[in-house]
């Protein structure tokens, strides 16, 4: 397939009041508005296509790179690359698709997370916490808790939005897989009182850190 068939393809399942809600989150004018369930339907009907995903996401197009993430062959993406292509994105939700999908699982993952977790773009800070979260949760050996606690404390009140958010997912992953840091990291989410009143739908758990902590540890039994 063509990047000209693909995004006539996409411009055919576009939706007025899905493009709405993107740009109401952030995103430009540079879409058609797909529903995400249409894109993964057509990522599945195209399989792994790299240079065609390539192509997709050179458009900017907010839908086209959705779909990019989705068929791109993340090892073949170098370093330089994937630093592009994060630096090249203002949309949130294409970037967390581009970590939860390409960027968690590339072999340079940490040397990334070093080179983000202080870079004044936010895109890329974003995701620098983001992966300093799943390290915390996964595999924390090496890292310096008390360190990353003081960044959060200092740092998140002033953080831009989109690093803000991530931030305070490393908060709550400190609080809930590690004992011996979690007093801590519930003061400093009760001092700051970042998404305290954060609107959350029935059944769901607040994003205030506190709250957060407190559940998942509860569920922990």
């Amino acid at each position: 397939m063509t990047v000209t068939e693909t995004l006539t393809k996409l411009e055919a399942m576009g939706n007025e009041r899905v493009r709405l809600q993107n740009i109401k989150h952030g995103a430009r004018t540079n879409q058609f508005g797909v529903m995400r369930g249409d894109i993964r339907t057509l990522a599945n009907m195209i399989k792994t296509d790299h240079e065609l995903a390539k192509a997709l996401w050179e458009t900017g197009n907010i839908d086209a790179r959705f779909l990019a993430i989705l068929i791109i062959a993340p090892k073949q993406l170098s370093i330089t690359e994937l630093d592009s292509m994060v630096r090249s994105e203002r949309f949130a939700e294409v970037i967390d698709w581009l970590y939860a999908y390409v960027i968690k699982e590339h072999r340079g993952k940490e040397q990334l997370r070093l080179q983000w977790l202080f870079d004044n773009d936010p895109m890329t800070a974003r995701l620098g916490w983001s992966l300093t979260s799943g390290r915390i949760a996964r595999n924390s050996e090496g890292l310096d808790i008390t360190a990353i606690l003081d960044r959060v404390e200092l740092e998140m009140p002033a953080a831009p939005p989109e690093v803000q958010w991530t931030m305070n997912t490393t908060l709550a992953q400190i609080g809930i897989h590690h004992p011996a840091y979690r007093e801590r990291a519930l003061a400093i989410g009760e001092r700051l009182g970042i998404y305290r009143d954060y609107p959350v739908s029935k059944g769901c758990t607040s994003p205030f850190a506190p709250t957060w902590i407190n559940e998942m540890v509860k569920r922990q039994g």
